[in-house]
Protein backbone atom coordinates (compact mmCIF):
# COMPACT_ATOMS: atom_id res chain seq x y z
CA UNK A 1 0.00 0.00 0.00
CA UNK A 2 1.23 3.48 -0.70
CA UNK A 3 0.06 6.85 0.54
CA UNK A 4 0.32 10.34 -0.83
CA UNK A 5 1.89 13.19 1.11
CA UNK A 6 2.47 16.75 -0.01
CA UNK A 7 5.41 18.97 0.82
CA UNK A 8 6.93 22.17 -0.41
CA UNK A 9 10.54 22.29 -1.57
CA UNK A 10 12.69 25.11 -2.83
CA UNK A 11 13.52 25.51 -6.50
CA UNK A 12 17.04 24.33 -5.71
CA UNK A 13 15.85 21.12 -4.07
CA UNK A 14 13.43 20.43 -6.91
CA UNK A 15 16.27 20.88 -9.38
CA UNK A 16 18.39 18.39 -7.46
CA UNK A 17 15.50 15.90 -7.33
CA UNK A 18 15.01 16.30 -11.06
CA UNK A 19 18.71 15.71 -11.68
CA UNK A 20 18.64 12.52 -9.62
CA UNK A 21 15.45 11.35 -11.30
CA UNK A 22 16.89 11.93 -14.76
CA UNK A 23 20.22 10.26 -13.99
CA UNK A 24 18.45 7.19 -12.62
CA UNK A 25 15.59 7.19 -15.09
CA UNK A 26 13.11 7.36 -12.22
CA UNK A 27 10.22 9.64 -11.35
CA UNK A 28 10.32 12.50 -8.88
CA UNK A 29 7.98 10.48 -6.67
CA UNK A 30 10.34 7.47 -6.69
CA UNK A 31 13.32 9.67 -5.77
CA UNK A 32 11.40 11.49 -3.03
CA UNK A 33 10.13 8.21 -1.58
CA UNK A 34 13.59 6.66 -1.58
CA UNK A 35 15.24 9.70 0.01
CA UNK A 36 12.55 9.93 2.70
CA UNK A 37 12.85 6.20 3.38
CA UNK A 38 16.63 6.44 3.81
CA UNK A 39 16.46 9.58 5.95
CA UNK A 40 13.76 8.18 8.23
CA UNK A 41 15.60 4.87 8.63
CA UNK A 42 18.83 6.65 9.54
CA UNK A 43 17.04 8.92 12.01
CA UNK A 44 15.36 5.96 13.69
CA UNK A 45 18.72 4.16 13.95
CA UNK A 46 20.26 7.29 15.49
CA UNK A 47 17.37 7.71 17.92
CA UNK A 48 17.74 4.05 18.95
CA UNK A 49 21.50 4.58 19.44
CA UNK A 50 20.88 7.62 21.63
CA UNK A 51 18.22 5.77 23.63
CA UNK A 52 20.63 2.87 24.20
CA UNK A 53 23.10 5.39 25.64
CA UNK A 54 20.44 6.93 27.86
CA UNK A 55 19.36 3.47 29.05
CA UNK A 56 22.98 2.58 29.76
CA UNK A 57 23.47 5.77 31.77
CA UNK A 58 20.24 5.14 33.67
CA UNK A 59 21.61 1.71 34.66
CA UNK A 60 24.82 3.37 35.86
CA UNK A 61 26.96 1.90 33.09
CA UNK A 62 29.24 4.91 32.86
CA UNK A 63 32.95 5.57 32.65
CA UNK A 64 34.85 8.58 33.93
CA UNK A 65 36.30 11.31 31.77
CA UNK A 66 39.77 10.05 32.72
CA UNK A 67 38.92 6.50 31.64
CA UNK A 68 37.58 7.80 28.33
CA UNK A 69 40.69 9.91 27.71
CA UNK A 70 42.94 6.91 28.46
CA UNK A 71 40.91 4.70 26.13
CA UNK A 72 41.09 7.32 23.39
CA UNK A 73 44.85 7.82 23.81
CA UNK A 74 45.37 4.06 23.58
CA UNK A 75 43.37 3.93 20.35
CA UNK A 76 45.34 6.83 18.86
CA UNK A 77 48.65 5.22 19.86
CA UNK A 78 47.60 1.84 18.43
CA UNK A 79 46.56 3.49 15.15
CA UNK A 80 49.87 5.38 14.97
CA UNK A 81 51.75 2.11 15.42
CA UNK A 82 49.65 0.45 12.72
CA UNK A 83 50.33 3.30 10.30
CA UNK A 84 54.05 3.23 11.08
CA UNK A 85 54.13 -0.51 10.42
CA UNK A 86 52.58 -0.15 6.96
Amino acid sequence: MSNVITTRVSDEVLTMIDQLAASRERSRAWIANRLIEVAVSRQIEFDDFVQAGIDSADRGDLISQEEMENWFEQRVAARALAIAAE
